[in-house]
């Protein structure tokens, strides 16, 4: 089902250079990553009327010439605010899969919500139903990929993982869940077809065992040095990238 998945290295939200003006997920960004021969991964949000934006941040404020939060918007507003960079606009995952047309493998990442709100996973199901191409979704949240098991059993799941989870944002995992995530206890129920793991964390034992003994294809994130390539190259299938070409 995923004999693809490790085939090219991944451009991490697209082959983006800011400086250039081609800015993470927009679609100047995803056709770069296209011309390149790349696959690519995106992010997608929820909007307050339902849609799948292609967006990384919860919030407007770092990249959008406004600010709150994604899902307070409905789509056409968010079609509609300007970027700070760049001259793209933010669109949707339907938008994405058309402008990909099936040309690159695409890796799509729900953002996890750690709720029981799976509005987001149902609609990028819906949206997937119909895409001809290459494509796979993965999330931080194994309840995500569990979900996608009865929305769209045939396309191939993924589940983003850490060893350590001490960045700040995870403050609001308990450790004991920390713990749960980082060793894999979720896999009987999630099952996974692939795992994306930290560059940094590769090195440590779940990830090790979850590629050498249960086969799983182990991607990698997000490679930005030649350290980081070095690492990938040891422990990992294939890496998801930016900041050079690969």
């Amino acid at each position: 089902m995923v004999d693809w998945i490790a085939a090219r290295p991944v451009a991490h939200r697209g082959l983006h250079d800011a400086a250039a003006g081609v800015i993470e997920n927009t679609a100047a960004a995803f056709q770069a990553a296209v011309d390149g021969g790349y696959a690519m991964e995106c992010d997608v949000q929820i909007s307050a009327d339902g849609e799948a934006m292609v967006f990384h941040d919860d919030t407007l404020d770092r990249l959008m010439r406004a600010s709150g939060r994604v899902d307070a918007y409905p789509a056409a507003a968010l079609r509609a605010l300007p970027m700070k960079a760049g001259r793209d606009g933010m669109i949707t995952l339907g938008e994405l899969c058309d402008l990909v047309g099936g040309r690159s493998p695409l890796i799509v990442e729900v953002k996890a919500s750690w709720s029981r709100d799976r509005r987001l996973e149902q609609r990028v199901a819906a949206v997937l139903k119909a895409y001809a191409g290459p494509v796979a979704v993965m999330s931080f949240d194994p309840w995500s990929a569990a979900a996608f098991r009865t929305l769209a059993p045939n396309l191939p799941r993924g589940v983003v993982q850490e060893s350590l989870y001490d960045d700040p944002e995870w403050s609001m995992l308990t450790p004991g869940r920390k713990w749960a995530l980082g060793s894999l206890l979720h896999l009987p129920w999630s099952r996974p077809h692939f795992l994306a793991w930290y560059v940094r964390d590769l090195h440590h034992r779940a990830p090790r065992l979850a590629r050498r003994l249960l086969g799983l294809p182990m991607l990698t994130w997000t490679v930005r040095t030649p350290q980081d390539q070095a690492r990938a190259a040891l422990y990992a299938d294939q890496m998801i990238f930016e900041g050079f070409r690969a």
